[in-house]
């Protein structure tokens, strides 16, 4: 993966409605997710929902059982985005960026080497220097990892997405190998020294992913039709 960080669009030309979901059980977003993807129309206004999950681990389409080591009372879930095992909960900022990438003219790589841009400018508000990682999808700061990417792509449309660690017990960590790597260290934005509120991080992170897929963020009240209409 190219290290270099993207050039940002020249302009922001498409709409974007940001939903902030609260707490959610990952087994009721993910559905909900497939369900915006697979029934949007072509003229669909791309979206971004923010969740905080209750805990649980989460395993990508190649993810490796034996990486799992002692869930506990921690379920886990097997799931179709990419990657390997990650853990999701309180403290966690989870970001689900719903975007027809052919309409933004992005490619797979373009699109993640954007969002971990985003992740990047973001900590900097806080004066906090992370990079990429060659073959090793996120962010980390001084080779511990803070945000985590986990990505499908169907029929050019995304869904799936980020986990941004902002001020969360890091113990559930310990029973896993996270994203496959044996040892591998994770942090958080409060450990390195910026805020513990999502809730002040999360308008900062929408920000700068807006800026880098060249949209204008709107927040929009209430819970996504598709949750909705799987809740009836």
């Amino acid at each position: 993966m190219d290290l270099v960080a993207p050039a940002r669009p020249e302009s922001t030309t498409r709409d974007w409605h940001v939903r902030e979901l609260g707490r959610q059980d990952f087994r009721v977003v993910w559905p909900a997710m497939e369900r915006f993807t697979d029934e949007r129309p072509d003229d669909q206004v791309d979206e971004l929902w923010l969740v905080e999950h209750d805990p649980v681990f989460t395993l990508g389409q190649a993810g490796r059982p034996e990486h799992v080591l002692a869930p506990g009372d921690i379920p886990v879930v097997r799931t179709n985005r990419g990657g390997q095992v990650t853990y999701h909960g309180p403290g966690q900022i989870v970001a689900y960026p719903l975007i027809d990438l052919r309409r933004r003219k992005l490619g797979v790589r373009d699109f993640v080497c954007r969002i971990e841009q985003a992740l990047i400018d973001t900590l900097a508000t806080w004066n906090i220097e992370a990079a990429r990682k060659e073959g090793a999808p996120g962010v980390y700061v001084a080779g511990a990892k803070i945000g985590a990417l986990g990505l499908r792509v169907r029929r050019g449309c995304s869904f799936h997405g980020l986990a941004f660690n902002v001020n969360l017990d890091p113990e559930p960590f310990s029973r896993i190998n996270p994203c496959g790597y044996q040892g591998l260290q994770v942090t958080s934005v409060l450990e390195c020294g910026g805020p513990a509120s999502l809730a002040e991080v999360a308008p900062v992170l929408v920000e700068n992913l807006a800026a880098q897929l060249g949209l204008q963020p709107e927040f929009v009240p209430g819970l996504p039709p598709a949750m909705v209409a799987a809740a009836a």
